[in-house]
Parts: structure tokens; sequence; C-alpha cells
């Protein structure tokens, strides 16, 4: 769906205490997680305004929102161990 958000927060809601433990005590994944959530914001605003830029850039920017988004999520379930 275009224009969805994807923030760290609203796609992981019932590990919301670990993400924010973890932002306060863990300066790479705070780090991190505010990258995953920037890029996603941008990928949000290029869907919203017609992607005025090339199906390659837009393919690069989800993947690596993706690949970003994947890392976070195992050092989630990791903290939570």
């Amino acid at each position: 769906m275009l224009g969805e958000k994807h923030q760290l927060l609203d796609d992981f809601p019932d590990h919301r205490a670990t993400i924010n433990e973890l932002v306060d005590s863990d300066h790479d994944f705070g780090a991190d997680a505010q990258r995953y959530n920037a890029l996603d914001e941008e990928i949000r605003q290029l869907e919203l305004d017609s992607s005025p830029i090339s199906d390659e850039e837009m393919h690069q920017k989800k993947h690596d929102r993706s690949e970003l988004k994947d890392s976070l999520y195992q050092r989630i379930l990791k903290a939570e161990q």
C-alpha cells in the first residue's frame, strides 16, 4: 500500500518496551532505529509524491529499509532472550 507507515514501533508493537530500552541503552541500536525511521519516512514521502525518483533508486531504498529492519528485529529478539 502506498504511503503506508512502517515505523519500528508500529511494526513491532509487542516489542515496544524492548525497543525503547534498546534505544536508550544501546547507541548503535538507537542510531540504526533512527536511520530506519528516517528512511521509512523518506520512502513514504516519495510514494505520496508519485515517486519522483527512478524505479531502481526506489527499489534500493526499500531494500535498504528491509535489511535494516531485519537487523533491528534480530537484535530485539536477542535482547529479549
